[in-house]
């Protein structure tokens, strides 16, 4: 079991998120996409070891979408600002 910290509503248990995946670049930079790059930003996923950015949703909670970085591998979340 991880322990999530919402930066709204504190440590919670997993259970009351939702993994959004890997966090993808902002919409703005994605504007001028083409086909190709867009299917790539939407749908190919590095899936590597070890620790990366996710997105996780607070949804039995505050209902917030935040980012967190967590090792794949230990499922160890980093402190809040660590790459």
């Amino acid at each position: 079991m991880m322990l999530i910290a919402c930066p709204w509503c504190g440590p919670r248990d997993e259970s009351e998120f939702v993994c959004g995946g890997e966090k993808l670049m902002p919409r703005g930079e994605a504007a001028g996409l083409d086909d190709a790059a867009w299917l790539e930003r939407m749908m190919i996923r590095a899936n590597r070891r070890g620790p990366h950015v996710e997105t996780w949703w607070h949804a039995k909670g505050c209902l917030a979408w935040f980012a967190i970085t967590r090792d794949t591998l230990t499922h160890e979340i980093a402190p809040e600002g660590a790459p």
